[in-house]
């Protein structure tokens, strides 16, 4: 991240010390759908018969990523990854997670079941922010600080497995990706520009580019391709698409809190959590009606989560607090924090719910 889009992020967080704190969280929304969300039974990814495997927590500033037994929730150790480092990903085939290290222009693969460092794979540009293409084929990285998106192919035989197939100008200081379940487009959030872009893979070429609302961060596309979901850290904020024709159409405008930043899906296929950094709190949106289903806790700056398989456990990167916020979604409380490094920014464990 820049220097000046990180002082951005410290303006929108209301303050570090204001941060520290729990904020005081909405009352459920009174509906019907608000009451059946708050019930609902979640299917877990798969059923879990061996120990819990460790969560993973990303610290920013410390160049490092903590491992927390979910059993003790203590800090057991921590792994030194590159320079910068700001968000960390597990691959669709959960055979590693990597650590895109965004100055030190390299990756770091970490075995997700033991916390051993696989390789680092160096010469990758300003990966700000990362994903795979479901089917494996297509590597993609924004270039926060570079203003442009790298289309790779995916070679894991190889030495250097990936491949730059293009490189795509993307200003000002793109932020978030999201891949379609059919390994097709890319959608990619323009922070500085309010402005959203679609590319297409086969060709990687943009399809199309529109305005958005202030500072558009994190994106989420339901599982039917059909709707791109968009948070407004610089807003209060998420801005729902239909991008299933020619032409995307914003067919909703929801509020959920001020500074509303990241996505993470609850895993029944039809609630989403984005994190409301200014605000901190949580909004749990019912993916049917594009409403906001439950409000919960999200203290000390909320920024990137996970769902545990359990389907009531949400594990989040309290990024100002310096912790890992454990939060009971059925109670809405924070159950309890445990201390990592500096400015959490990323949270992954293989012993978790479905991703949509």
């Amino acid at each position: 991240m820049t220097t000046d889009a990180y002082r951005r992020h410290l303006v929108l967080s209301g303050g570090v010390a204001m941060a520290l704190g729990l904020a005081k969280v909405p009352a459920m929304a009174a509906s019907g759908a608000a009451t059946s969300a708050g019930t609902a039974a979640i299917a877990p990814a798969s059923t879990v018969s061996r120990p819990p495997r460790p969560i993973f927590v990303l610290n920013s500033q410390d160049a490092t990523v903590s491992v927390v037994d979910p059993v003790t929730w203590t800090e057991q150790r921590r792994i030194e990854v590159g320079k910068e480092p700001h968000h960390l990903y597990l691959t669709p085939d959960e055979k590693s997670l990597i650590v895109a290290n965004a100055t030190g222009n390299s990756l770091t693969f970490i075995d997700p079941a033991t916390g051993a460092v696989q390789r680092t794979v160096r010469d990758i540009v300003d990966p700000y922010h990362l994903r795979f293409s479901p089917d494996m084929k297509w590597f993609v990285t924004a270039a926060n600080r570079l203003n442009h998106v790298d289309l790779y192919r995916w070679q894991p035989a190889d030495a250097q497995p990936f491949k730059l197939v293009k490189r795509i100008e993307a200003p000002k200081t793109p932020s978030h990706l999201f891949i379609d379940s059919r390994s097709t487009v890319a959608y990619v959030s323009l922070q500085d520009s309010d402005e959203l872009i679609a590319i297409d893979l086969a060709t990687q070429a943009v399809r199309w580019k529109i305005k958005t609302g202030k500072m558009p961060a994190d994106v989420f596309l339901t599982k039917d391709d059909k709707h791109l979901l968009v948070g407004l850290t610089g807003d209060r904020f998420v801005e729902v698409y239909d991008v299933s024709g020619a032409a995307p159409r914003q067919v909703k405008r929801l509020a959920t809190g001020d500074g509303a930043h990241a996505f993470r899906a609850r895993g029944d296929g039809r609630h989403v959590f984005v994190s409301n950094r200014v605000a901190n709190t949580i909004s749990m949106i019912d993916l049917q009606t594009f409403e906001v289903a439950a409000q919960l806790p999200g203290p000390g700056g909320p920024d990137c989560m996970e769902m545990m398989a359990d389907g009531r456990t949400l594990l989040l990167s309290s990024r100002w607090a310096r912790k890992l916020s454990v939060i009971d979604i059925e109670q809405r409380k924070v159950l309890r924090q445990v201390a990592v490094g500096r400015s959490p920014h990323g949270v992954w464990t293989l012993d978790h719910a479905a991703r949509q």
